[in-house]
């Protein structure tokens, strides 16, 4: 029996001021994302989805080949880090989604990112 694919996903998000325009409800954000391979067998990851929601219910998904072009094969133990940025119209709002992944034996999996917190800062307490 196989083990399971582990992937642990942290997040580190950054408002970017310089970029956003909160006049015309535009908000910028970096999220730099970590993407650990906690198993015994490396994956190359596929595909994301994004699902980005803010304080007003405005859902955007995003679905690609991916991540920053690259479709990066993470062996065990190892990590791959990428940043990339997200627009919303609210001070406040949120991400999650997921990427579909593949061991090198086949298995194609899912590794959830947990959802995570944008929000300009001093916004919320």
């Amino acid at each position: 029996m196989t083990q399971k694919p582990i992937i642990e996903i942290d997040t580190r998000i950054d408002y970017l001021e310089s970029e956003s325009q909160p006049g015309a409800e535009r908000y910028v954000f970096s999220y730099t994302i970590t993407i650990h391979n906690r198993s015994l067998e490396a994956a190359r990851l596929l595909a994301r989805h994004w699902v980005i929601t803010d304080a007003h219910g405005k859902v955007q998904e995003v679905r690609g080949e991916g991540v920053v072009g690259e479709q990066p094969h993470i062996a065990p133990g190892q990590a791959f880090r990428y940043t990339s940025a997200a627009m919303i119209e609210t001070p406040v709002g949120m991400m999650q989604g997921e990427y579909q992944m593949r061991t090198d034996s086949g298995e194609l999996f899912e590794a959830e990112i947990p959802p995570f917190t944008l929000a300009v800062p001093r916004t919320l307490h």
